[in-house]
């Protein structure tokens, strides 16, 4: 294995291996630096799409395995965690790949990304939900008690009194499970999704500049997870009430 360091390598031709002026090419030919950030668009869509079917999912089982008075609505969404919690993302997305369309033909018209995008996203709903369902439990039954004092139904009371509370408790455990997402988003290269990890293992044997190839796609990760970090950093700002603290409630029990 060459020892020396070769960053022109983004800058090549993926036909000829030439290196191209300005590291752009044209007439269909592209270099690897255009491959590797067209693959990163692919990881970067994908788990957005993936993220909404997520949280929309997992806000409502969350939120229905607090329910009062409906022994059989929280016990169909604890089997929805458990179910999608409990078995390997790999393993879930084989099945949405290679089962599933077996079982259901019609489903074999289906994009293979939209596949991995409702595996990620089930996946995740799970783990969202369990979040949901642990923020509005540390409300004290007085905020819930309130809602109901004032006319309030159920679900308004969730959706005005409950939920916006709750939602400001789980921004920082949601602030991980999302960056955990985008990192989850690289099993798709197992059903050939190009994605930035199918990028750096074609291009990596395309090139044998493994290190490069790998250095730049684990960089791109780590922005990708940084920029999140940084919006929900700025959402969790932006909802924060004064002087609440979610361990203590309003003012921290002082």
């Amino acid at each position: 294995m060459a020892s020396a360091w070769d960053w022109q390598v983004f800058c090549k031709s993926t036909t000829e291996s030439t290196v191209l002026a300005g590291c752009m090419g044209k007439d269909g030919d592209i270099t690897y630096l255009q491959w590797m950030f067209h693959a990163w668009g692919w990881t970067v869509s994908v788990a957005a799409c993936a993220w909404v079917i997520a949280i929309v999912i997992g806000a409502l089982m969350g939120t229905l395995r607090t329910l009062p008075d409906s022994p059989w609505t929280v016990r169909l969404a604890n089997a929805w965690v458990e179910l999608f919690r409990n078995i390997p993302i790999l393993v879930q997305l084989f099945l949405w790949y290679f089962v599933l369309p077996k079982l259901f033909p019609a489903m074999q018209a289906i994009p293979g990304f939209v596949l991995v995008i409702f595996a990620l996203g089930f996946f995740t709903s799970a783990r969202i939900a369990e979040q949901v369902r642990a923020g509005i439990q540390a409300l004290s039954r007085g905020q819930r008690y309130a809602g109901m004092a004032v006319g309030f139904t159920t679900a308004q009371t969730y959706r005005y009194v409950l939920l916006p509370m709750a939602v400001r408790i789980i921004l920082p455990p949601l602030t991980s499970e999302s960056m955990n997402l985008l990192k989850n988003s690289s099993v798709a290269f197992a059903v050939s999704i190009a994605e930035l990890t199918m990028f750096a293992m074609q291009a990596g044997e395309e090139t044998s500049r493994n290190i490069e190839i790998y250095l730049a796609v684990t960089l791109l990760y780590a922005l990708s997870a940084f920029a999140v970090n940084r919006i929900f950093a700025f959402i969790e700002k932006k909802v924060r009430i004064p002087g609440y603290i979610a361990a203590g409630g309003i003012g921290g029990g002082h």
